[in-house]
């Protein structure tokens, strides 16, 4: 699934996001009254039935799940076409990224353009690389680093094209970003790399991740209300801490499956029937499966992941067929 076309400005979905920051909240708090109780007194048998019965089952069949190598991203200086005092690395475009490096005492922005979607990125106007995925699939992209001139406008700094051939088409999703940020050592990669271990299957892992972050992460209330614009999660910071909003939970849950060969979209949008700015995810994989002994994924497909509303309580009924959700940006 390529990204769909940019109906909202970057800006217009930072501002929503904060003004619904309490709506947010009351939803959380209605789902885990609703489904609290039930939550609790099904958690160990859960438990059991999801992961026990996945590694018996792993252990039965003698099978393993073999995670492939490590797929990293990078700024390569010396491949990067410049001008202007900025660089764009086009030479991993078939890998999925692109990648920017600028300079300016004026505040940057960066654009990913292909036909009629458009993506806009804040970057570091102190010259601190940036990677972004190549969402929209193949064909041409434009690439722009874009400089503030006054207020709210800007004016193109450089900019470049390139036609994208993808590898295949997960290779986006599988990689880390400035929205998924993510490298080798990482402790959220490591503690994948242990789930991993002891799966059977590719579904063994998303279950082990699910039931890993809805135990382990609560919703940072407090952040919710003050999260500013320009916001980037730190994946091992919300694992470190245990607490974080719903890009918190998406980014995380992205990190340790594709660090594990899980191609994991971050996806923006709104949930329906209160237009709730939210973020969740969708993860790919060729096997049917169960993440939870109530929620069964499709194989061959993509599949809805919401770990903020699972760790309050909400179970597969809540998502449903996904039909109240609206997807607006992918990552």
């Amino acid at each position: 699934m390529s990204g769909h076309r940019s109906r909202y400005s970057e800006e217009t979905i930072r501002k929503r996001f904060r003004d619904k920051a309490r709506q947010a909240l009351f939803v959380l708090c209605m789902v885990t009254l609703m489904l609290g109780i039930c939550a609790c007194g099904d958690a160990s048998s859960s438990e059991a039935a999801s992961g026990g019965a996945s590694d018996q089952s792993a252990k039965a069949s003698g099978e393993s799940y073999d995670a492939p190598d490590f797929k990293g991203s990078s700024f390569h200086e010396g491949d990067a076409s410049s001008g202007a005092g900025a660089s764009i690395d086009t030479s991993k475009v078939s890998d999925g990224y692109v990648a920017v490096s600028a300079s300016s005492s004026s505040r940057l922005k960066f654009q990913v353009i292909k036909g009629e979607d458009t993506y806009n990125y804040d970057i570091d106007s102190g010259g601190d690389p940036s990677v972004f995925p190549l969402q929209c699939g193949n064909g041409t992209y434009q690439f722009r680093v874009m400089e503030n001139i006054t207020g709210s406008k800007y004016a193109e700094l450089y900019s470049t094209s390139a036609d994208v051939s993808l590898s295949d088409e997960f290779q986006p999703f599988l990689r880390p970003s400035d929205y998924v940020d993510y490298a080798k050592d990482s402790a959220c990669v490591k503690k994948a790399a242990e789930i991993s271990a002891k799966a059977g299957s590719a579904m063994d892992v998303v279950s082990g991740v699910y039931d890993y972050i809805t135990k382990g992460v609560t919703y940072d209330t407090d952040k919710a209300k003050t999260v500013e614009s320009g916001y980037l999660p730190a994946p091992d910071e919300t694992m470190k801490s245990g607490k974080g909003i719903c890009f918190d939970y998406a980014s995380l849950a992205a990190a340790m499956l594709r660090s594990q060969g899980i191609p994991t979209k971050v996806i923006f949008g709104y949930v329906a029937p209160d237009d709730l700015y939210h973020a969740w995810n969708m993860f790919y994989t060729k096997e049917t499966g169960w993440v939870t002994v109530d929620y069964k994924v499709s194989g061959d497909s993509w599949n809805r992941l919401d770990l903020t509303f699972a760790a309050g309580g909400a179970d597969s009924d809540f998502i449903g067929d996904g039909s109240h959700y609206s997807d607006v940006y992918f990552y």
